[in-house]
């Protein structure tokens, strides 16, 4: 059965879709298969796999306001063991068509039900906001990955996430845990970004993954491409952070370890 992980901050610009795409691209290349599902609005996440979602018939949208089938919207990327649920700007009205849904902070989670058991993971990319789309992705998880970026404010909202999460786990998904929370943005030359590493692990402690998203212009660039960084330049230093975040999480799950319930 698959695993699905949200990736969450309601602060933008953290990494958190590229985490999602090149998380999932590692994870792939490491022989799972993996199905992101892009729950944002902002649709990066598809663009960042090279697909036009001006051309897609059917979307998430589509699966949680008008019931269609979450295998008519699967999409495939080049690479292989990777697949993908598309989002478009549609998805900005669908939490306002949600409210008046009975369980609707359920509804994502029968979507996901409804995929045949063929996947190892599934990444939810978020959007960045503690709306009712995010409440749904957090109600279908087992577990979230939460990026904070080595900059200034980078506890600056936490609190807020883990009260959401805390409010989920008591009254929506007792299961839900905490993967791990992962530091982007990385720049080892900058005295802060080894202050906010310091202070993040101080705080959070074994809450925290080993491995550390380092500044790369890779990374950056590989989006505009259309691809993750593994396939845009599999030998650059955020490839491979990637590929070593992908390895950590997989020996989290295989060991049984890394998984936080308290807060």
């Amino acid at each position: 059965m698959a695993r699905i992980i949200s990736l969450t901050n309601q602060k933008g610009g953290v990494g958190k879709t590229t985490t999602a795409i090149n998380l999932a691209a590692s994870l792939a290349a490491l022989d799972r298969k993996v199905l992101v599902v892009d729950f944002d609005p902002q649709a990066n996440a598809t663009s960042g796999f090279g697909i036009d979602n001006r051309k897609i018939e059917t979307t998430i949208y589509d699966c949680i306001i008008n019931d269609a089938h979450p295998e008519s919207a699967i999409t495939a990327t080049e690479i292989d063991n990777l697949e993908i649920i598309p989002s478009n700007i549609d998805l900005v009205g669908a939490e306002i068509e949600m409210l008046n849904t009975e369980k609707r902070e359920s509804i994502l989670k029968n979507v996901l039900k409804a995929i045949p058991d063929r996947y190892d993971y599934m990444l939810v990319d978020c959007s960045p906001s503690l709306g009712l789309l995010t409440v749904n992705a957090l109600t279908a998880s087992d577990s979230v990955i939460v990026p904070v970026q080595c900059e200034y404010f980078a506890l600056e909202g936490l609190g807020k996430l883990l009260n959401t999460i805390k409010i989920i786990q008591k009254n929506l998904n007792r299961e839900l845990v905490i993967e791990g929370f992962l530091l982007t943005m990385y720049d080892s030359r900058l005295r802060l970004s080894n202050q906010v590493v310091e202070e993040v692990r101080k705080h959070f402690q074994q809450m925290v993954f080993d491995t550390i998203i380092q500044r790369n212009v890779k990374l950056s660039e590989a989006p505009s491409y259309g691809q993750p960084a593994i396939l845009y330049d599999a030998e650059s230093r955020g490839a491979v952070n990637y590929l070593n975040l992908a390895q950590e999480l997989i020996d989290k799950g295989e060991n049984g370890t890394g998984r936080n319930t308290d807060i």
